[in-house]
Parts: structure tokens; C-alpha cells; sequence
């Protein structure tokens, strides 16, 4: 097994040199193509893990597959997000749904799972009504976004129940890879309506690091599985 091993670790790793590379170029150069480059690696490195996870017949093949879906919707995400933030919005929040549902298949869901989640919206919502250096431009914005922080707090809830409930190497790198992408989402919304300065490399420097980390969760479920 140490053989097979080896190889696909070192897919992972040279998938997060390029990722890491193609989040550094974008931050300091944009252009949507290179974010578009960027958000493919992690797509094509969750895939990579899926394939290795079903030729050896992983118990989590479920969870996998899922979990590509989830990335796959966070890179059109990534990229409708510049020409639509709305449509973007969206696509992320249905990529946060299909991550809920993967992480589901990894602990089942009780409904104790919920106390995590609102402890993360609760004061989500009040920074989206209340935080005066926030300007959304109208009430339906403000709305898109508090329904987004609703599904990004279940996601991230369950993530943080999961680990709570089986602590493991493979919770604590999902839960990791939650927490990131939700601080990186917090960072994208004081970017965007407030325009307050380093939030904007915050978001960036936070969010590839956290689709690597969900994509890699992918090759430890089916090593936990192996032991």
C-alpha cells in the first residue's frame, strides 16, 4: 500500500503548489483567467482523489463524489462571482449544500448538529444588519447574503459536529477547509461593501488554501479507510 501511497501524495502536493501559485498570480496580477486556472487545479485535484478512492474501493465513495460536486459548483462560483455576484452567490450556496449533504455521509446528521450552525449565524446576521461600514445598495442584496450566510453556517456547523463527534484526522482537515472558506466569504463581503483595505488578499490568501484542504479530504477518507 506504501507504493500506491507515495504517487498520489505527490499528485496532492504538486496540485497545492499550483494552486498555491495561481492564487499568489492572481492576487498580484488578476484577470479572471488565471482565477479561473486557479479554481480548475482544485476541481481537477478532487477528481484525481475521487478516481484513486474508487479503484480502491473506498466506503466513503459516496461522500467523494458528493464532495467533487460541491468543488465543482465553488469554481463556477468563483468565476460567475466577478460577472455576477449574485449568480455567483448561488452557485457557491449550492456548493455549500451539496458539502452539507457530503459531510452527512460522514456523520449522519442530528439535529444537535443545528446548535453549531447557529452559533455561527447568529452573529453573521447581526454583522450583515447591523455593521455600519457595510453598504449592500438595497435590501436584496442584504437578503442574498443573509441567505448565504444561512447555508454557509450549516455547512460549517456540521463540519464543526463532525469533528466534535469523531475526531479524526480526516474531520479535523474538513473542518479546517470550513472554517477557512467561511472567514474567507466574511473577508469577501468586506471587500465588496466596504471596500476596506488587505480584506480582499485575506479572502484570496484563505479561500484556494480551504478548496485544496476539501479536495484533499477526498484522499484521507480513503486512507482512513484503509486502516
Amino acid at each position: 500500500m506504501t507504493n500506491i501511497k507515495k504517487p498520489i501524495n505527490i499528485i496532492n502536493l504538486l496540485f497545492l503548489i499550483c494552486i498555491v501559485t495561481g492564487d499568489i498570480c492572481y492576487t498580484t496580477f488578476g484577470g479572471l483567467w488565471l482565477k479561473a486556472l486557479t479554481s480548475i487545479f482544485f476541481v481537477a485535484l478532487g477528481v484525481v482523489n475521487l478516481i484513486y478512492a474508487i479503484n480502491n474501493k473506498t466506503d466513503y465513495l459516496k461522500f467523494s463524489i458528493i464532495l467533487v460536486a460541491g468543488l465543482t459548483f465553488a469554481m463556477l462560483g468563483d468565476i460567475v462571482l466577478n460577472i455576477y455576484f449574485i449568480g455567483g452567490a448561488i452557485l457557491f450556496a449550492i456548493g455549500h449544500i451539496f458539502y452539507f449533504v457530503a459531510y452527512c455521509f460522514i456523520s449522519k446528521f442530528n439535529p444537535k448538529d443545528l446548535i453549531y450552525s447557529a452559533l455561527i449565524f447568529v452573529p453573521s446576521l447581526f454583522i450583515i444588519l447591523f455593521v455600519p461600514v457595510l453598504n449592500f445598495g438595497g435590501i436584496l442584496m442584504q437578503i442574498v447574503c443573509v441567505a448565504y450566510a444561512l447555508i454557509i453556517s450549516l455547512m460549517l456547523g456540521k463540519s464543526i459536529a463532525n469533528f466534535v463527534a469523531k475526531k479524526s484526522f480526516l474531520t479535523l482537515i474538513i473542518m479546517l477547509g470550513s472554517i477557512l472558506f467561511f472567514f474567507s466569504d466574511v473577508m469577501l463581503v468586506f471587500d465588496v461593501f466596504a471596500s476596506l483595505p488587505v480584506v480582499g488578499t485575506l479572502c484570496l490568501a484563505t479561500y484556494y488554501p480551504a478548496e485544496f484542504l476539501l479536495a484533499y479530504s477526498i484522499l484521507c477518507a480513503n486512507n482512513s479507510n484503509k486502516k
